[in-house]
């Protein structure tokens, strides 16, 4: 690996952009893509592999490359530390995705009710500034408290999230969604919110909502169709 190279990737890290190292074999030589000027059936490998977190050899015409896929580590943001949060962690762990609980009411984000996940006190606001949600984040409300939601939705709306789901009737989401139209989002940003949160399997249990939540950030995440949810 060139020095250029090494220093691309390790920047790439910092910056938490899913990359490819591409290694043409059996000479040895390497790119980083996503890159303009790669071949398009290379560059669409690469998507893949990314899309798919799996490394692995390829072949592009005559040529065989080995694909090295580097994605930043999914994370699942759960604001709300109430018992579908307790419910929806041992799902979203074995996934993959490293939790953080995010509640200022101590007495409900403890590490009894939370052990081994990393818990934060932080206000909502206060927090996603902090955590800096990206490509491979995803952000689930679950407390019904605007003043805690809300917060927390205004600034993943702003970020890259690839999952943002708040939970609720379709009547509290309708004023959910008026109330950051007031704080200037726009109905087409608005629309990256899953509400009510989780795939339509009649769920009525903490441990049924949560499994649909996580059934549905999968869905999300995999780029399997999704049923619409209706317009609030």
């Amino acid at each position: 690996m060139t020095p250029e190279i090494l220093a691309a990737l390790e920047q790439a890290k910092r910056d938490k952009q899913p990359v490819v190292l591409a290694t043409r074999l059996p000479g040895g030589e390497q790119r980083l893509l996503p890159d303009p000027a790669a071949p398009a059936e290379l560059a669409e490998a690469a998507a893949r592999a990314l899309e798919r977190d799996e490394s692995g050899t390829v072949r592009i015409g005559e040529t065989d490359y080995f694909l090295h896929a580097y994605n930043p580590p999914l994370r699942l943001i759960v604001v709300g530390a109430v018992h579908i949060a307790q419910a929806l962690v041992p799902f979203a762990v074995p996934c993959g995705f490293s939790v953080t609980v995010v509640d200022p009411r101590r007495s409900f984000a403890s590490d009894e009710r939370f052990p081994g996940v990393e818990i934060s006190t932080d206000w909502p606001d206060e927090a996603l500034e902090k955590f800096a949600p990206d490509s491979r984040t995803a952000v689930v409300t679950l407390t019904h408290d605007p003043k805690l939601d809300d917060p927390a939705l205004d600034h993943a709306l702003k970020s890259p999230a690839f999952y943002i789901g708040a939970l609720g009737s379709r009547r509290t989401h309708a004023a959910r969604l008026k109330r950051l139209r007031e704080l200037g989002h726009q109905d087409n940003a608005l629309s990256r919110i899953r509400g009510p949160v989780g795939l339509n399997i009649e769920a009525v249990t903490a441990p049924e909502i949560a499994l649909s939540i996580i059934a549905e950030i999968v869905a999300v995440r995999r780029n399997a169709p999704v049923p619409a949810k209706p317009a609030a």
